[in-house]
């Protein structure tokens, strides 16, 4: 593990910069709570709104031609053009009921969007229902370049996020509530096998993403909690009573800055804490990153901000 205090902060005028992507111009791209995409310009660290989902924001990716593809919680698999502002909704319906938690993805070269469906049950505003009750009601979709939505996996633990190997022989998602990264092959003698690219991960993984290294990127939210991890293990009807207890007497993530980063073997290449303590809690929770020429980008659920931390 690689400690250090490297870390900037940019802040944005809203709370929850939750994930982060890094145009082709080199512009930092994040959604906050209240719907707006804010821009930032990695040198000056100022921001300003390019766009409003209407809704909760979350993954973000580039698409070809240089759109940006969203994952906004409430209303479905988007498309932006940070250019005019304007919101196109791709996908909002699975099989014609609609989805309750779209969470993150990743971008093939040919236009291919995979991305994940968190929940069955519950919506972002209540992902820690999920979480503690472990519906394990989470899917990876895919969205081919003719509209067409098919769902590849079910059954996962709260779904998260999702990246392509660097020659898209493979997909993998977080499942948050397992600790893993599932890769379903897409290509070559394994093509349909579902295994793990990693397994028994040092804390939940939030959203993934493949930097410009060619590494799978993995946030770690907060580490693994003793109480939740003996719930999994609790019938259900004790599960759902604990989400039903006061907000502050139920289990919550812990004061973390930690992310991974995987080569497609598995291997684990990087492991950085970047927690402060002598500062006090600081900044915390991330729950997106993106590494981009050698800077790790992250963001955060709960921050009103996005922080970055050189790797050189």
């Amino acid at each position: 593990m690689t400690s250090s205090t490297s870390l900037s902060v940019h802040p944005v005028p809203s709370m929850g910069a939750e994930d982060v992507v890094v145009s082709a111009e080199g512009v930092v791209l994040t959604g906050t709570e209240d719907g707006a995409i804010w821009a930032i310009d990695p040198t000056t660290g100022s921001a300003r709104v390019v766009a409003d989902t209407g809704g909760r924001p979350l993954g973000l990716e580039i698409l070809p031609g240089g759109h940006l593809l969203v994952c906004d919680a409430q209303r479905g698999l988007l498309r932006v053009d940070p250019a005019a502002g304007t919101v196109e909704v791709l996908v909002d319906l699975v099989d014609g009921e609609p989805m309750r938690f779209c969470n993150n993805a990743a971008v093939a070269a040919d236009g291919t969007i995979w991305f994940s469906d968190s929940s069955l049950h519950f919506g972002v505003d209540q992902w820690k229902d999920d979480f503690v009750q472990d519906t394990a009601t989470g899917r990876l979709l895919r969205r081919d370049p003719d509209g067409t939505v098919t769902v590849v996996l079910d059954g996962l633990r709260f779904a998260n996020g999702v990246a392509l190997a660097a020659d898209e022989s493979f997909v993998c998602v977080a499942e948050c509530r397992g600790r893993t990264v599932v890769r379903l092959w897409l290509t070559g003698p394994r093509a349909g096998e579902r295994d793990h690219l990693v397994t028994d991960l040092p804390g939940y993984p939030d959203n993934i993403s493949r930097g410009s290294d060619g590494l799978i990127w993995v946030a770690v939210a907060s580490p693994v909690d003793a109480v939740v991890e003996r719930l999994g293990h609790a019938p259900m009807v004790l599960r759902r009573a604990v989400t039903r207890i006061p907000e502050a007497l139920q289990p919550r993530p812990k004061q973390t800055i930690r992310v991974q980063a995987y080569a497609d073997d598995g291997r684990l290449v990087h492991d950085l804490d970047l927690a402060q303590p002598e500062h006090g809690p600081g900044y915390h929770m991330v729950t997106g990153v993106r590494e981009h020429d050698g800077r790790v980008w992250m963001g955060s659920l709960h921050e009103p901000s996005v922080a970055v931390h050189d790797l050189a």
